[in-house]
């Protein structure tokens, strides 16, 4: 897997993050540059040691499941692709009251947009990609999609948000297929 792929892989895992940040910069009224550094920070950092964590995991499975790591990258993919298409097509039945910038709530948001990218850290483990260079990539593809988030939210609003979500499930189905298919020739 090369540079492009897993470059897209960031920015399907980053949408997730995006989505979130602008929905961030839709409740921050007052907003500063350091608030969408701080937004940023979190979300990519956060999807940069998922991958690694599931990394981990995954080593140690490597071996047992080498002959079919294609079809369980290609699991993953989709799964978390078809989720994110899923939760694109919601619509949000509670109004958000919370302070995106508090500790504790940005922080549960970036441990809940960054559970697909454990699971991607897995399936880097599986296909043996380099991991060093992939979830620096992928955190900063992320803390840069997460800062233009929060001033498209702080200045457009809601109009992209579920838009943003959609692309990005589509983007993990295909790179999940081209896997399998590389995999499978």
């Amino acid at each position: 897997m090369g540079f492009f792929t897993v470059a897209l892989i960031g920015f399907g895992l980053a949408m997730d993050c995006f989505a979130v940040a602008v929905t961030s910069g839709i409740a921050i009224k007052q907003l500063k540059i350091n608030h969408a550094l701080k937004i940023a920070l979190f979300f990519g950092g956060f999807q940069a040691l998922m991958p690694v964590i599931g990394w981990l995991a995954g080593v140690g499975l490597r071996d047992f499941i080498s002959d079919i790591d294609h079809w369980i990258a290609f699991g993953l993919l989709s799964a978390i692709g078809l989720k994110m298409i899923y939760e694109s097509r919601r619509l949000p039945t509670e109004k958000n009251d919370k302070n995106p910038l508090d500790f504790y709530v940005l922080s549960m948001l970036s441990l809940a947009t960054s559970i697909d990218a454990l699971a991607v850290g897995v399936s880097f483990a599986f296909l043996k990609i380099p991991l060093i260079a992939s979830v620096i990539l992928i955190g900063v593809i992320t803390f840069i999609l997460s800062y233009i988030g929060v001033f498209v939210g702080n200045r457009v609003g809601h109009f992209f948000e579920n838009k943003i979500e959609l692309v990005g499930g589509l983007l993990l189905i295909g790179i999940g297929l081209k896997i399998l298919i590389e995999h499978l020739t």
